[in-house]
């Protein structure tokens, strides 16, 4: 089991450097941690995403089945806060707010963003917390 102590990791390729630090920092506020010429490490809502200079393995025509990584919030106020803030800052949606499985144990609120190198990112909510695995 993962304890608070630790942090997941993933690794993503990207197309170029100044884009990926301006999306991730500028508009959906994470952390730089660290940036080399073929990479930039950032906290990603607590865990470690590392984007690495990798031009030529961006997904030209991205879907979000098989390939997303993203977020599921705990608490509805923390997903509203980031649902706020990418509208405020214009963030293109790669698919708008919807709720999925509406009426079901599963149901959650769900939206999908795409960074500059076509990477998908969810960001979710569950009404009930217990589905969050």
């Amino acid at each position: 089991m993962r304890s608070s102590e630790n942090v997941f990791h993933l690794a993503i390729p990207c197309k170029e450097l100044e884009e990926t630090v301006d999306f991730y920092v500028n508009k959906l506020d994470c952390q730089l941690a660290r940036k080399y010429a073929d990479r930039a490490t950032f906290n990603f809502f607590g865990d470690q995403l590392v984007c690495h200079l990798a031009p030529e393995k961006i997904d030209l025509n991205p879907e979000i089945y098989p390939r997303h990584f993203g977020i599921t919030f705990k608490y509805k106020s923390d997903f509203d806060y980031l649902f706020s803030l990418v509208e405020q800052r214009q963030i293109q949606f790669f698919q708008k707010l919807m709720v999925r499985f509406a009426g079901k144990p599963e149901e959650h609120m769900t939206f999908f963003l795409k960074d500059p190198s076509n990477n998908l990112l969810e960001f979710k909510y569950y009404l009930n917390s217990e589905m969050m695995y």
